[in-house]
């Protein structure tokens, strides 16, 4: 291969590697090289996104992922077996709950769910068999923010595997491994993209268990697409200018309309409403790009709110350069019962909004004149 002293790195769009010889491709294949063979098992472009993740998290190792959804799957099949035992927060990502309350069971995992912030509850739900916690902060959709000092020393005393799904604050804003978490999963559709083009998972953490994490992956294959990861690569590039414009616009919007008469509540990581204000300003280095509300009109207003937004997308996604807003209970979360969802404040008038790069006032002057119509 020749050097053409590209400034952007090159595109890797190969399925498999080539050897000079047979002693290189029996040492390649016996693990006594780092040579590439097959893309389903590493790829130059998959390497370049993975390392850049691993020096913004401060991890030693990763492994990228198809999506966000397979390296959740991933940390937990690779480390969990039949007779373990698994504690998460009650509020996460609706994906996320079917795979621990539908899947996991099919392979004698069990788990339990413990309110976000009820520390008490948290300690108090660890068995002998207990392997992992596993925890979003903040959550989604409600924003729940929870003490990554405490759930690593919790962690530490019982020898349990830390696994924190990072996606929401981003590394930029956010690093769960200086708190000690052992593992960081990204979907990197969201903000690391951020311009809703392409699918991708990261999970960062220690050596060892990225090495399991690795191998499992490579037998089952949720392998990075090279040119979604070449696109990754290059994102995260603007990742932290990016994350200060979300965050700005956020938090502007949200002191906005957080009085508004149609509007019960609103949260946002750094608005001192917050219940857990104080949490968020000690490990967050701003309130990140999502704010959540409830409509006092409930469903129909909820409803209401969707249909009569004109700048404002409606579409399956986060953390895009467009602001987009959704109605979780009849989306992202629709598939846990309405217990469920009231348990994590999940209620039917709750409109999340992932705030965009757009100019902040046309942004409100579209939520303010959609919210006159509830």
């Amino acid at each position: 291969m020749t050097n053409e002293m590209e400034h952007s790195s090159p595109l890797f769009l190969t399925s498999s590697f080539c050897f000079n010889n047979a002693e290189e491709m029996r040492a390649a294949f016996a693990d006594e090289t780092d040579d590439n063979i097959y893309s389903r098992f590493s790829n130059p472009n998959v390497k370049e996104f993975t390392d850049r993740m691993c020096a913004l998290e401060g991890a030693e190792a990763g492994y990228a992922t198809s999506s966000g959804m397979s390296a959740v799957f991933a940390s937990f099949m690779t480390f969990l077996k039949n007779g373990d035992h698994l504690i998460s927060c009650n509020a996460i990502f609706g994906s996320t709950h079917t795979i621990i309350t539908k899947y996991l069971p099919n392979f004698g995992i069990t788990y339990t769910y413990v309110p976000a912030g009820n520390m008490d509850a948290w300690e108090a739900a660890i068995r002998p068999n207990t392997k992992m916690i596993y925890l979003e902060t903040p959550t989604n959709p409600g924003l729940d923010i929870i003490d990554l000092e405490f759930a690593g020393k919790l962690a530490r005393k019982h020898n349990l595997i830390l696994n924190v799904d990072n996606c929401f604050a981003t590394p930029v804003n956010q690093t769960p491994i200086q708190y000690g978490a052992d593992l960081v999963i990204h979907s990197a559709t969201k903000w690391i993209d951020g311009q809703g083009r392409v699918l991708g998972g990261v999970i960062v953490g220690k050596k060892e268990l990225l090495h399991s994490i690795y191998l499992f992956c490579r037998s089952t294959g949720p392998a990075l697409s090279p040119f979604n990861a070449w696109i990754l690569s290059k994102s995260l590039e603007t990742l932290d200018v990016r994350m200060e414009r979300h965050a700005s616009n956020a938090l502007y919007l949200a002191e906005q309309i957080e009085k508004h008469p149609k509007i019960s509540w609103l949260k946002y990581p750094y608005l001192p409403s917050h219940p857990q204000y104080a949490i968020a300003q000690k490990q967050m280095k701003n309130g990140g790009g999502i704010f959540c509300f409830e409509l006092k009109g409930g469903l129909e207003s909820g409803r209401k709110f969707l249909n009569n937004l004109s700048l404002l997308s409606l579409t399956a996604n986060l953390g895009d350069s467009r602001s987009i807003a959704s109605h979780p209970a009849s989306t992202t979360h629709a598939k846990l019962t309405e217990e469920e969802r009231l348990a994590v404040n999940i209620t039917p008038g709750l409109i999340r909004i992932s705030v965009g790069l757009e100019h902040r006032d046309d942004v409100l002057k579209d939520i303010l004149e959609t919210l006159d119509k509830c």
